[in-house]
């Protein structure tokens, strides 16, 4: 499974290390996720979702219904 935010869409990023003499490598900046679970109250059931910081907080400002629900119309999740 790919390290993607299924509320967010957030993934890795490719960036340069920058030296003291500026050499540049290249890097890559993963996100920040985590593997939570959810209460559903209308199913009355739990999901589990790899979600982001930023995704923790969506859920918290519009809740994990209309979350998921912007979710799927957004194709980042399927059927839950």
């Amino acid at each position: 499974m790919s390290r993607v935010c299924q509320i967010t869409g957030k993934k890795a990023m490719v960036g340069n290390y920058v030296s003291h003499s500026k050499r540049r490598v290249k890097r890559k900046f993963d996100v920040n996720l985590f593997d939570k679970k959810f209460y559903l109250p209308d199913e009355d059931r739990w999901v589990t979702l790899s979600v982001s910081a930023a995704g923790l907080r969506t859920i918290n400002k519009i809740g994990i219904s209309e979350a998921l629900k912007r979710a799927q119309e957004n194709g980042l999740i399927a059927k839950i």
